[in-house]
């Protein structure tokens, strides 16, 4: 299982969910989750962005639910990620500098982490700027990526793009472009840090949830 659990294995997660967020006529048979995910998010993936109790989720949570048993968590606090060992962070808000000491530690031990970093989000909101409750228009860097060896740019220009990712098309809005030491894409759009006995996966896009797929 830990052979699964490295970068390719995240990868695979950060796939589907951006199938799944356009393929609702497809109906695979429901399966019985097999490993705990972890899930920090700003994005409207659990309660919908007006927090409903009554909302389902998206189609991104139902595709990973269908695999996975989804533990949403409100921080990377030391607590909440003794939960698992697999961690999915997809746009998240800035963590403060305690809970991004824990991240590390938590990877160094052998945590995996998928983080989509997207330095300009594209991701359409009803609230009105400032709301602290709609996502964040940029992934705020407070020293995680620099501390990994990495640097997250945003586009020079905005607008959608076609990138590789997993070996396959995908369409990203605005993606960022990824620096540094880690083994890095061609196209700048996937970074993998190998973290201690854990590792990162970095995606500097995370409009991809919602955008449609393209064929491979």
């Amino acid at each position: 299982m830990r052979a699964r659990t490295r970068a390719s294995f995240l990868m695979a997660v950060a796939l589907m969910a951006s199938a799944a967020a356009c393929t609702r006529a497809q109906n695979p048979e429901p399966t019985k989750p097999q490993h705990k995910l972890l899930l920090l998010t700003s994005l409207p993936l659990v309660f919908g962005e007006q927090f409903s109790l009554e909302a389902k989720g998206s189609p991104v949570l139902t595709a990973l639910r269908q695999r996975y048993d989804v533990v949403p968590i409100s921080v990377s606090s030391t607590p909440e990620l003794a939960e698992g060992d697999l961690l999915l962070m997809a746009h998240p808000l800035p963590q403060t500098p305690e809970n991004l000491v824990a991240l590390d530690a938590w990877v160094r031990r052998g945590g995996r982490v998928l983080l989509l970093a997207d330095p300009m989000l594209e991701w359409p909101s009803e609230r009105p700027l400032g709301d602290p409750l709609r996502p964040p228009p940029a992934f705020a860097d407070t020293g995680l990526l620099g501390h990994w060896g990495l640097r997250l740019d945003a586009p020079d220009q905005r607008g959608p793009k076609i990138l590789r990712l997993s070996g396959k098309d995908v369409l990203t809005d605005s993606p960022g472009r990824l620096f540094g030491g880690c083994p890095i894409s061609q196209d700048r759009l996937v970074a993998h840090c190998r973290i201690g006995k854990g590792s990162a996966t970095i995606i500097a896009d995370a409009d991809f949830l919602k955008l449609r797929p393209l064929r491979s």
